[in-house]
């Protein structure tokens, strides 16, 4: 008898964990969901006739739009705004972690001696030397490669004055 009401207590225990479990909401993880959406979403998309043409381009438009939404100075190339706005001015103004001056002797010597080319290949990819560290698009990777050549090629000239 005593072994018939334990069962019982734990038939009705069992229960109620059940019961239980089924009232409690669990919050969604956003990144599973991102997850999950990115196995089951689409790969591709097809497109046929006229209509699908003009899909394709729309398509095409917003995945433009999408890809320069982020890019800052709004993609702008121009140096010396990128230069006294963005990440630059803050290291290479003062020199700061072996960083060069805008002088003859800072970037200056620099580009003559490795050439315009292999600054903007350092200033675009990063660059530990012995000096100190140029971190890649100057610890902005918003930024694009053109604006990156503009800004090098800005100090370069700024050098030469």
């Amino acid at each position: 008898m005593v072994i018939a009401f334990l069962f019982l207590v734990m038939v009705g225990l069992i229960l109620f964990a059940h019961h239980l479990n089924g009232k409690v909401e669990y919050p969604t993880d956003p990144a599973a969901q991102q997850r999950l959406q990115d196995r089951i979403g689409p790969v591709g998309a097809v497109y046929a006739g006229a209509t699908g043409a003009a899909a394709q381009a729309a398509a095409a438009a917003a995945a433009t739009a999408a890809l320069t939404a982020n890019v800052p100075f709004e993609g702008r190339t121009d140096g010396a705004e990128i230069f006294n706005n963005g990440p630059c001015t803050g290291c290479h103004t003062a020199g700061v972690g072996g960083a060069p001056k805008l002088d003859s002797a800072g970037i200056g010597a620099r580009a003559s001696a490795q050439g315009i080319e292999e600054l903007i290949k350092k200033a675009t990819a990063g660059f530990t030397g012995t000096a100190g560290t140029m971190p890649a698009k100057g610890g902005n990777p918003a930024l694009t490669d053109d604006q990156i050549k503009a800004v090098v090629e800005y100090m370069v000239a700024q050098s030469k004055k």
